[in-house]
């Protein structure tokens, strides 16, 4: 948890620094000296206009240039999903299990897929958004009234996304601090996953290019893998709503993605280190010691 932490939090600030201005004034040449600033002077040229008007996202498209610190964003960011991907099969397994590989799958396709068809101001939009809730996932999403077995799990190295039981604040006892940091993730995953992805970000990607050109095939196949991530979201939301409303109800609360099955076998065995093999229940009686006289 630790170090996606630090991951999550350093690609987030990166995310930001790629995609909001960080000069607003135009470059000039060094014999020049900038003009002093007065009331009548025409506002400051923004770099990045598409971080501000999402319609600049398709402006001179597909020739549009690309920045060194766009093609680094996009290379970190699918390196790492590529290590997602190829370590989740040595976690802990969990209901959500098939939905992580697709998640992970369809975020590289994605990735990838915007790379080639120049969609980089499109997609360093949608990095970022979904990076701003990655890193509390990881410092402390867990309700304090959690069971044993979910405490001992490994969380899945998943995105975004669901919430996961073990965390660092967790971990180290600081179960107010776990709690606040709980609600402050829903919120933040709710607000940036159901309201800002769908209504601002995939409608800019799904109308805005029409006025500009006329759809082909890549535009199809990018908008039906955003759906797909979507409906991943919408899926993800809905198991940190019952975790907030168990949590909100004061009923004992744990991971919605474990598996019952799996909490009910930790507990035999655990029943069985104390007392022994069991029967239907019962323990075993051990009938095969030697008679004395």
């Amino acid at each position: 948890s630790s170090w996606r932490f630090t991951f999550y939090l350093i690609a987030f600030i990166a995310g930001m620094a790629v995609i909001v201005d960080v000069s607003i004034f135009p470059p000039r040449t060094p014999l020049v000296p900038p003009a002093p600033l007065t009331p009548l002077s025409p506002p400051p040229i923004p770099q990045k206009p598409w971080f501000y008007d999402l319609r600049e996202v398709w402006k001179g498209y597909p020739i549009q240039s690309m920045l060194p610190s766009q093609y680094w964003y996009y290379m970190i960011e699918l390196s790492f999903y590529w290590s997602l991907l190829f370590s989740i099969a040595s976690d802990v397994k969990r209901k959500d299990f098939k939905e992580q590989i697709i998640h992970h799958v369809a975020t590289i396709i994605l990735i990838s897929f915007s790379w080639f068809a120049n969609y980089i101001r499109a997609g360093t939009l949608i990095m970022a958004l979904h990076d701003s809730s990655d890193y509390l996932l990881e410092v402390g999403v867990s309700p304090s009234r959690l069971s044993p077995r979910s405490l001992s799990c490994a969380s899945s190295p998943a995105h975004p996304s669901a919430p996961q039981s073990a965390k660092m604040f967790n971990y180290a006892g600081w179960r107010n601090t776990c709690n606040n940091i709980f609600i402050v993730f829903a919120a933040v995953f709710i607000i940036t996953r159901l309201v800002i992805l769908p209504f601002w970000i995939m409608h800019c990607t799904v109308f805005y290019p029409l006025d500009l050109y006329p759809a082909f095939f890549g535009y199809y196949f990018f908008n039906f893998m955003m759906v797909v991530l979507q409906s991943l979201h919408i899926f993800w939301a809905y198991l940190i709503i019952r975790m907030a409303q168990k949590f909100i109800t004061g009923k004992v609360v744990e991971d919605e993605r474990s598996d019952r099955e799996e909490t009910d076998n930790s507990e035999e065995e655990e029943e069985v280190a104390k007392n022994g093999p069991l029967s239907n229940g019962h323990p075993v009686l051990n009938n095969n010691h030697r008679k004395t006289d």
